[in-house]
């Protein structure tokens, strides 16, 4: 497996491209360690797959570099970087049985049959797919066919990377939380370097030791699942991530503090005013709100009940701030007020983060 890095790599379609907009992958520095599990996450059309595909090589950037542990790989084709790919749909050999769709890569590679064999069965035993070696892959259902897909790339043991482009798109959706299982566990047992493309945040978060969020072409964060929960770097994290996503509500900076509707909402640190430029907003999780007797005043708009717990909109601040409540807790009706928990504020200007509070520090 190989550490990967990106120097300076950005990538426009447009032959000279003039304006920020121009291009669709823009400015980008990352170092992937060997053996980690990665994900790439953000809305359609921002960039994601495009980076995917300079990375294997289908693609080649209009500047930077792309290095496999510090050798530069951005001249070699797909073949020269040793990746493996699965794809959205699955790319198999429909009328092979699953036996020879994963011997498939080692025999075009001349490995001897011994180690075929070897490799085919500890392959279909990870992927839990001993019985049905014999069968031909075309009466397979579209998970089956996405499992040899994997089994296909995981087979070699001499790739540098194995790369997953939204691999669970076309799968039943009972039947997605089984396949993202088996792959995290597969790369805790085989430890390869893995890159994910999703714009599913569950995907993302429960299969990635750290996410690339993107979105125009920009990556906006860089972080684990807890980072990009408890401290967004962008509205948009914040937005993007969680369910409800973040609430944000505009706010002024007086006196070191923030305050919303001339009702000051304590922080875990203090800002100066004069260094602060731009929109400014206060970001908080739904998780982190919670009633009170005094504090920012809110009106009670509506209440839906989820089963895990109880989702409060509410209307505070010129904004929608959402609450998550317990089945235990009791919800005013109408007029009330909101306390933020100074931990988990945080103070946005321009949609950055600027300053607050956070754990994940």
């Amino acid at each position: 497996m190989a550490k990967i890095g990106l120097r300076k790599l950005r990538h426009s379609y447009l032959t000279n491209p003039t304006v920020d907009a121009d291009w669709a992958v823009k400015e980008i520095d990352i170092d992937w360690s060997d053996g980690g599990a990665y994900a790439l996450l953000g809305p359609s059309g921002c960039g994601k797959t495009t980076l995917l595909n300079i990375i294997s090589g289908l693609l080649t950037p209009s500047e930077g570099r792309i290095l496999f542990d510090e050798r530069d790989v951005t001249a070699l084709a797909p073949v020269e970087r040793n990746i493996a790919q699965v794809f959205q749909f699955p790319v198999i050999y429909d009328t092979m049985t699953v036996y020879d769709n994963l011997a498939f890569p080692l025999r075009n590679r001349g490995v001897d049959k011994a180690r075929v064999d070897r490799r085919v069965r500890e392959i279909a035993t990870l992927l839990e797919l001993d019985d049905m070696l014999s069968r031909r892959a075309a009466g397979l259902t579209a998970d089956g066919k996405q499992k040899i897909s994997m089994g296909r790339g995981l087979v070699r043991d001499d790739v540098n990377v194995m790369m997953f482009d939204e691999p669970l798109t076309v799968i039943d959706p009972h039947l997605k939380w089984k396949l993202r299982s088996k792959l995290k566990e597969l790369h805790q047992r085989v430890r390869a370097t893995m890159i994910y493309v999703t714009h599913d945040q569950t995907e993302a978060l429960t299969f990635a030791d750290q996410v690339v969020v993107m979105r125009e072409g920009e990556v906006v964060q860089i972080g684990t699942p807890v980072e990009l929960f408890e401290r967004p770097a962008h509205t948009f994290v914040g937005h993007f991530i969680g369910s409800p996503g973040m609430n944000v509500l505009p706010c002024r900076i007086r006196d070191g503090g923030a305050f919303v509707d001339d009702c000051h909402v304590p922080l875990v640190e203090k800002l100066v005013s004069q260094d602060v430029a731009g929109q400014l907003e206060l970001g908080v999780r739904p998780e982190f709100v919670r009633f009170v007797d005094d504090g920012v005043p809110a009106q009670v708009v509506r209440i839906a009940d989820t089963g895990r717990h109880r989702v409060v909109e509410t209307r505070a601040g010129g904004a929608r701030v959402f609450v998550l409540c317990g089945d235990d807790e009791v919800i005013p009706e109408g007029a009330t007020h909101l306390a933020f928990d100074p931990a988990h504020t945080g103070i946005y200007a321009d949609s950055w983060l600027i300053g607050g509070g956070g754990p994940a520090q």
